[in-house]
């Protein structure tokens, strides 16, 4: 019987004043010797610590694996959503352009006044932190000429597209969400924004995010907090919380994410939107900050299934300026909007599934009802050393994160005082603490490839809580609320610490209207596998957009 040790926590909310004497407390010699331990202990790092592991150090959680052939993602066709699916997707965008209904230029003028529109009133949105207007309709232009020209670069041509502001994209800087990163623009599009150019995309300009994407929630002190589409008043998530926000307001039907510790699934869930991270290597990270090497992700959100698809699609691949990317499959899209499940076995570990809100736990327990009308094999699985994954995890981001920004160390105190804390945090960590962390990653990894010899993706809500408000007295100067963070990332932990592909996507919505996200994990390179999935829930879920909301067509 494997014992469950994950808890939820009820830790005080660090708010004002007490959030910067705290801050400079940790970061000061004294109180470093009497907090961090304190930290580290609340974390659970005294408990790997004291553990004995044999396996050897996992440092990649790069799988090779041999697969049959597949079908090409040449000629992929979008699934098409439920006819009163209320969002507008690519192919809507394409359609209307098509038939002479509007253009590429007229939708870049709607998107900056809807932008405009979002960011006005006493509490803006704060979707974008950077857009270049002469940028935009430059490419408006081009986009245009293609349609006029019968030569239009496929499904995604005139398509708006927001980037989060992790990856580089010309002629725009890459801050990651500081003041000291991207002090000059970016000479060169990373992978993920090379491709979308190539496929004709609008790209609308720099979604906001949270500073250097190390908390999964959507404040920022500098360019301004983002707010849930859904109440102005609660939390979008994050990191990549400019990037839902922009795909739920219905600004972009498409947008790109990066995902460390939940920062793409855990935005899309409070959202209403649909998020995937793929496998570990699947899209290549050239061109992005480096931050988390080892389990940082780069994948699409998009208000519909499709979408995601289509993204992914376009984003994956291998690219020889990424070592990583290259040892990976052919890209699999076969079947992947089949509508039934059929042969599909999903496993769920019952008391880690049903370890959140009584909200949603009642509204994704139905959705596995759906599931088994549609053909689905249901079955009850056990997961061992889920909580040694998740201090694995936290000693590993925050880690990789402290030695990737050692150099910027001496401007640290221009970062919110949230952030100074985590960094001091991963400074003091050990190289013990971390090749633990890596030997809990092999056994994770075994862990995992067992389970999936008996099922075909392993299914839990996608947070425990829906989105919260924010704290009293917390903006706009930051907060530090660890349970709230604890709830939102309870089933988002090992598909990054194991690679693994998982997808976030709506399943219903709770009494307050806020969107409740469900979550799919599956083998490495079976993302074809897990849109299936989120398909087929797709036609089900009666999707509702929310009260800030522009239609661009």
């Amino acid at each position: 019987m494997t014992t469950y040790e994950l808890r939820s926590l009820k830790l005080p909310k660090l708010t004002g004043t007490p959030l910067k004497i705290f801050a400079r407390a940790v970061n000061s010699k004294i109180g470093q010797s009497l907090l961090v331990n304190s930290l580290l202990e609340n974390a659970g790092v005294s408990k790997l610590r004291n553990s004995v592991f044999h396996e050897p150090p996992t440092l990649l959680p790069l799988v090779r694996t041999e697969m049959g052939q597949v079908n090409p993602r040449e000629g992929f066709e979008p699934g098409a959503p439920p006819d009163d699916f209320p969002y507008q997707t690519a192919l809507d965008f394409t359609s209307a352009y098509l038939e002479g209904k509007t253009s590429p230029p007229a939708v870049a003028e709607r998107i900056l006044a809807a932008i405009q529109a979002s960011d006005e009133g006493e509490r803006p949105m704060r979707m974008f932190i950077a857009i270049q207007r002469d940028d935009l309709f430059a490419q408006a232009q081009s986009s245009a000429e293609r349609y006029k020209n019968g030569s239009i670069l496929g499904p995604l041509d005139g398509v708006p597209v927001a980037v989060k502001d992790e990856v580089d994209m010309v002629p725009y800087p890459t801050t990651g969400g500081t003041t000291f990163l991207g002090k000059k623009p970016a000479s060169e599009d990373s992978s993920v924004v090379a491709r979308l150019r190539a496929a004709g995309a609008l790209l609308i300009g720099k979604a906001n995010m949270y500073e250097i994407g190390i908390n999964p929630n959507g404040f920022n002190r500098h360019y301004g907090t983002v707010r849930n589409p859904f109440n102005l008043d609660c939390d979008p998530g994050g990191s990549s919380s400019g990037s839902a926000a922009v795909v739920a307001s219905g600004i972009a039907p498409l947008a790109v994410g990066a995902d460390g510790g939940g920062s793409i699934r855990i935005p899309a869930a409070l959202c209403g939107v649909v998020g995937l991270k793929p496998t570990y290597g699947r899209v290549p990270g050239y061109g992005a900050v480096p931050l988390c090497w080892s389990m940082g992700h780069l994948g699409p959100i998009a208000a519909s299934v499709g979408d995601t698809a289509l993204g992914y699609g376009i984003l994956a691949g291998a690219d020889p300026r990424d070592p990583v990317s290259l040892v990976q499959p052919p890209i699999n899209l076969a079947n992947w909007a089949r509508a039934d499940l059929k042969g599909v076995r999903m496993g769920i570990y019952p008391v880690w599934f049903e370890h959140a809100s009584p909200e949603i736990v009642q509204t994704c327990r139905a959705m596995v009802s759906q599931f088994k009308q549609a053909g689905a094999e249901v079955h009850e699985i056990e997961i061992a050393h889920l909580d040694e994954m998740r201090i694995a995890h936290a000693i590993t981001i925050l880690s990789e994160m402290a030695i990737n920004l050692h150099e910027y160390r001496d401007t640290f105190d221009e970062l919110a005082d949230p952030v100074q804390i985590n960094l001091m945090v991963g400074k003091v960590l050990t190289a013990v603490d971390y090749l633990k962390a890596q030997q809990v990653r092999t056994k994770a990894l075994a862990v995992f490839e067992r389970l999936f010899q008996d099922v075909d993706v392993i299914l839990t809500p996608a947070t425990a809580q829906t989105a919260p408000p924010f704290p009293k007295g917390g903006l706009p100067d930051g907060y530090s609320d660890l349970s709230t963070v604890n709830e939102l990332m309870r089933f988002i932990v090992p598909a990054n610490l194991t690679g693994l592909p998982a997808i976030s996507f709506p399943a219903g919505y709770d009494s307050k209207g806020l969107p409740i996200g469900f979550q799919a994990m599956g083998r490495h390179w079976e993302e074809h596998l897990l849109l299936r999935v989120a398909y087929n829930a797709e036609q089900i879920v009666q999707r509702r957009t929310p009260e800030n909301h522009f239609r661009i067509l």
